[in-house]
């Protein structure tokens, strides 16, 4: 490469120059030369190369004809003012239609002249094929010595690049490599893989398919590869999880490209290269639903966000603040993080009214006067406690924050005319063997409830699995024990959960709420077959380069927590909806006792510190909660330990004492009421 582009730099450099200062001047000059050297060629080729005299004088007067119609069809296709370093298929596709419209013109105008010898019309067809060749040459050859002097002058230090085998021999890789090709990235491509045989032995890019992917250790040896890189955007999970295992396999590095959508953009550029994710081998394929009506539904509207600091809640203030609210509310008690999602919201969408508010969802006061001052059309319910073994530990915590956060929330949707209040739940509420799950059932059931006290809202509930990367999270865990070189721990080798990534589960809180037919229900996300976590643990290490089985420990089920995940309870049917993989729940069995009458009671034992009593209350909802939680057992135990560390935090005097009946948080006298 040096050897070709020192002299081609020395030999451009004063061309490029005079074409920078002087464009179209340049242009016109080198377009009257191909016109005038076509238009000669066209006469000598027509008579097998003898130059005529006799049409020497219609050449000549024919000539300046020629070239003002050439030059008035170049301008008119916008040719002059095209950029040669960028030519593409459209712009000889226009060098077509301006040069057959000039042909035209010019055999009607030469017909017309009183010329001694008339102007063959094979020299008129030949001239026109020889204009388009030439000029074609011509943009290619300049583009080729710019791009050959690019390299040259812009290429690493050294001239070392990366050699790089394209695993994929289609649409994704071809514009891959010539992106390699036209800027100095640092990238050497030497060829493709691919899996069709009819496409191996052929050149692509004028690189040569080598092999399948089977073959891949073998020629990363033979052709001294140093890295691979998968284009194969459309491939499913399954598929991509194989091709990754034979890249592992080569001991290499290997990268993939970006999605589908980037490719049939024609957006591919080496910087979008990326390692592979956990999510691309998830084990099904990623799930996208419409969303084109919500920029309708949120037009002009105000929505809150509680928990908008966490992962859901982040992304879903993301995604809603794309789609034309006039006001977005986000709610947290996480001040800092809080801080950051609204610096970056506040860049991405200067126009949008963005208001951060630090609030404890369970603070009833606080939170009626940020429903009264705004006002909010759209409420999402984000903001919960998540973590299973912490939960069983701080059982009353998971109820006040859980359950009754849920409740002041839900309930000020319905009092100040909230069109749409959504409750994000969890696949741990089905059956819950945890205070987690149970809380976050309560929610569900509080919700739903409420639906008959305030028709005037429409209140929802979305259910669904573990989120991949979200805060705490077993992804973000794995990859931490990784980086400090520990093994992996899987509580069971057959312990499966529900996966989906944020952005599926963001999109399907969002989408249900745009169904007419969610009111009063809970929406589920066919999420296809669990994934066992030890198949998730071996997936990351493989990604990692890891083969080893021992870095993969077993510590046994944490309390509260589940060998199998569902999504739909024996007590629950489902049926489908307008949207794909998108069903609602419907409970078969009706308590007779609405837990909004139970609220007042549980509150009262959260305030006087009888915790286990409370827990103990929930074993006719929750049997499987009783069974499991080693808080059933123990509650009487935890009663008596939180009033001696009561006790042992001062004397009579300095302690506040806990009242035998507080000051309800649920003030209103409804809830001894009946629902009708």
């Amino acid at each position: 490469m040096n050897g070709f582009g020192e002299p081609m730099e020395a030999l451009l450099a004063p061309l490029r120059s005079l074409r920078h200062r002087h464009r179209r001047t340049v242009a016109f000059l080198a377009y009257t030369g191909t016109t005038s050297v076509a238009y000669a060629a066209a006469f000598l080729i027509r008579f097998e190369f003898q130059w005529r005299p006799a049409y020497t004088a219609t050449f000549l007067l024919t000539l300046p004809v020629l070239l003002a119609l050439r030059h008035g069809t170049h301008w008119a296709f916008n040719l002059t003012t095209s950029r040669w370093r960028f030519v593409g298929i459209q712009d000889v596709g226009r060098l077509v239609g301006a040069t057959c419209v000039g042909s035209l013109a010019f055999f009607g105008t030469a017909s017309a002249l009183p010329l001694p010898l008339a102007v063959p019309r094979s020299v008129l067809a030949i001239e026109a094929l020889l204009s388009i060749g030439l000029i074609s040459a011509l943009w290619l050859g300049y583009r080729t010595c710019f791009e050959a002097v690019r390299r040259y002058r812009e290429g690493p230090a050294g001239g070392e690049r990366i050699r790089v085998l394209i695993v994929g021999a289609g649409d994704a890789g071809y514009m891959l490599v010539r992106e390699m090709l036209r800027n100095p990235v640092g990238y050497l491509p030497v060829g493709f893989i691919d899996d069709d045989p009819y496409k191996w032995g052929m050149r692509l890019a004028g690189l040569p398919v080598l092999g399948s992917a089977d073959q891949l250790p073998a020629l990363s040896i033979e052709y001294r590869i140093d890295e691979l890189i998968v284009a194969v955007p459309g491939a499913t999970p399954g598929q991509l999880r194989v091709l990754v295992e034979k890249c592992a396999a080569t001991g290499r590095e290997y990268r993939v490209l970006p999605s589908v959508a980037e490719v049939l953009a024609g957006n591919i550029r080496v910087d979008q290269l990326r390692e592979v994710r956990i999510e691309d081998i998830l084990g099904r394929d990623p799930i996208e639903l419409e969303l084109s009506e919500l920029a309708e539904d949120m037009a002009g509207g105000c929505a809150l966000i509680t928990g908008a600091a966490g992962s859901i809640g982040s992304e879903l203030a993301r995604q809603i603040a794309r789609h034309s609210p006039d006001t977005l509310l986000l709610v947290d008690q996480a001040e800092t993080d809080l801080f950051y999602l609204e610096l970056e919201l506040r860049e991405r969408h200067p126009d949008l009214r963005i208001i951060p508010l630090v609030r404890d969802v369970v603070d009833r006061e606080s939170m009626d006067a940020v429903f009264a001052i705004h006002l909010p059309t759209h409420v999402v319910h984000a903001a919960a406690y998540k973590h299973v073994p912490m939960m069983e530990t701080n059982p009353g915590e998971a109820i006040r924050n859980n359950v009754f956060g849920s409740y002041v929330v839900a309930d000020a949707s319905g009092r100040y005319g909230t069109r749409k209040f959504v409750l994000v739940s969890t696949d741990k509420a089905v059956r819950p063997t945890s205070i987690m799950g149970a809380s976050k059932r309560l929610a569900e059931m509080v919700t739903l409830e409420l639906q008959e006290r305030y028709p005037g809202t429409v209140f929802a509930a979305v259910r669904f699995g573990n989120v991949l990367g979200s805060n705490g999270s077993v992804l973000p865990i794995f990859k931490r024990q990784l980086a400090a070189g520990k093994p992996l721990t899987v509580t069971h080798p057959e312990v499966t959960r529900y996966f989906m990534t944020i952005p599926e589960a963001v999109q399907l809180i969002l989408q249900a709420s745009l169904l007419p037919e969610i009111r009063g229900h809970i929406a589920m996300l066919e999420m296809g077959e669990p994934v066992r976590i030890v198949d998730l643990a071996e997936n990351l290490l493989r990604l990692s380069g890891i083969r080893s089985p021992e870095r993969i420990v077993f510590t046994g089920l944490r309390p509260g927590e589940k060998m199998h995940e569902e999504l739909v309870g024996p007590e629950e049917e489902t049926v489908e909806t307008a949207v794909r993989k998108v069903r609602l729940v419907h409970s078969v069995r009706v308590r007779p006792t609405p837990i909004l009458m139970e609220l007042p009671d549980w509150e009262i034992a959260l305030a006087s510190g009888a915790v286990g009593e409370l827990i103990a209350s929930l074993s006719p909802l929750f049997p499987a909660l009783w069974r499991t939680s080693r808080l059933a057992d123990e509650s009487r135990t935890i009663d008596i330990e939180l009033a001696s560390h009561e006790r042992g935090l001062g004397t009579e005097s300095t302690r506040k004492p806990v009242p035998a009946r507080p000051e309800p948080l649920l003030e209103d006298a409804s809830f001894r009421q009946p629902l009708s």
